[in-house]
This record gives structure tokens, C-alpha cells and sequence, in this order.
């Protein structure tokens, strides 16, 4: 049986990722803040969760994440962004998957094929950005980009099988959203995750290191 790991997994898009990985017949593994107090930008948080765990996971999917940390909400203009607001969008965004990689890395299958995923965001692509703004969360995601397509590198040379990817789920209809999706078209929760998870499965080696959306496109870096 095919065994996953949600981090992340009583949000809004993390526990639909666990129903719909508990639909597909997977074996699921949830830790989240609210239910098991992990703090995944506490590096002893992150190392002590997983280290209670058992591998091998043939999915390690990281759906935490956040738009407004701390009251600091996306800025519209340069001059909104505070010291404060701008390292703890990296924390929560950048740092946090990061930390769960590097201690999930012993839980990961090696002989057979094995996907970490963490949700990133459209506006993380430097390439796709033409309206500016959201200044600090744009900044974030795109330090996650880089940090997982480095890390898939790496992992190539002790994980012949892994592939390693940040995902853009499109707007999904959460609380995290709400007050930010304007006319943006957006989906269900469940919709998102059955998206994300026919991606993760048809991904290939060769795809390791990149930035996909919910229907497997390719974004731009």
C-alpha cells in the first residue's frame, strides 16, 4: 500500500488532501499544529514530530502555508513593507517546508518512487509577474521555488526515485482566501486536492525540481 504524509494536514486544503489521498486507497499520516502542536518553524518541532514517525512515505505532501501573518497583510505598494512582516512571510512560507524536508528526508521510500510536495503560488514566479505588489508573500514562495529545485538535486544523488516539486493549487475556497480571491476564479478545497493529486501522479523524474500548477502546466520561474 502507497503511504503519504500531510503536513499541515488540518487546514483547508491539507486535511481535503488527506480525504481525497484516503478516497484513492493510500495510507495517510496527518501532523498539524492544531491537533499535534508542530510548529514547522521550530526546527525541534519539526525533528521531534518526525522522528516519531515511521517510513517508508511515498508522498510527503506540505500543505501549510499563510497569506496574513501576524495582522501583516499583503502590501500594495512598496512602501507597506515592514522588516517584521517580510522575515515572517519567510518563516511560515520559505523555512517552514524546508525544515520538514530536511527531517523527512530519512522517511522517504528510496528503492521505490517517492513525491515531496509543498504548495507554493502563482505569484512566487518571477517571470509571471506583471502587476507587482503582495511583496513579502511573492518574495516567499519564490525562496521556496528555489529552495525545493535545489534540494531535488541534491536528492537525485540518495533518492534515484524521488522527485521533489511546488505546486500552485489555484484560488481554493478557504478562509485563508476569502478576503483576497476578488475575481479570481476559484475552486472547492476537495476539487483542489483531487487536481493536485492527479499532478503528483503522473510526474515523472525528469519533472523534478520544477513549478507546476493544478492541471500539470509548467510556471514560468
Amino acid at each position: 500500500m502507497k503511504r503519504a504524509l500531510v503536513v499541515g494536514a488540518s487546514g483547508g486544503i491539507g486535511s481535503a488532501i488527506s480525504a481525497e489521498l484516503h478516497t484513492r486507497g493510500w495510507e495517510v499520516t496527518g501532523v498539524s499544529r492544531s491537533r499535534d502542536g508542530l510548529d514547522v518553524c521550530d526546527e525541534a518541532s519539526v525533528a521531534t514530530a518526525l522522528a516519531a514517525l515511521s517510513g517508508p512515505f511515498h508522498l510527503v505532501f506540505v500543505a501549510t502555508g499563510a497569506l496574513v501573518v501576524d495582522g501583516h497583510e499583503p502590501e500594495k505598494a512598496v512602501r507597506e513593507i515592514t522588516g517584521d512582516g517580510l522575515l515572517e512571510q519567510m518563516r511560515i512560507n520559505a523555512l517552514g517546508p524546508m525544515l520538514v524536508l530536511k527531517h523527512a528526508l530519512p522517511l522517504l521510500a528510496r528503492e521505490e518512487r517517492a513525491v515531496f510536495a509543498a504548495l507554493s503560488a502563482r505569484v512566487g514566479s518571477i517571470g509571471d509577474n506583471r502587476i507587482g505588489g503582495w511583496h513579502s508573500y511573492r518574495a516567499a514562495k519564490a525562496a521556496l521555488n528555489q529552495l525545493v529545485h535545489g534540494a531535488a538535486i541534491e536528492l537525485k544523488r540518495t533518492h534515484k526515485r524521488a522527485i521533489a516539486v511546488c505546486l500552485h493549487p489555484g484560488t481554493v475556497e478557504t478562509p485563508f482566501t476569502a478576503k483576497y480571491a476578488g475575481r479570481h476564479k476559484t475552486v472547492s478545497a476537495p476539487e483542489a486536492a483531487a487536481n493536485l493529486l492527479d499532478v503528483v501522479e503522473t510526474l515523472g523524474t525528469a519533472q523534478s525540481g520544477g513549478f507546476f500548477d493544478y492541471a500539470g502546466r509548467e510556471i514560468p520561474w
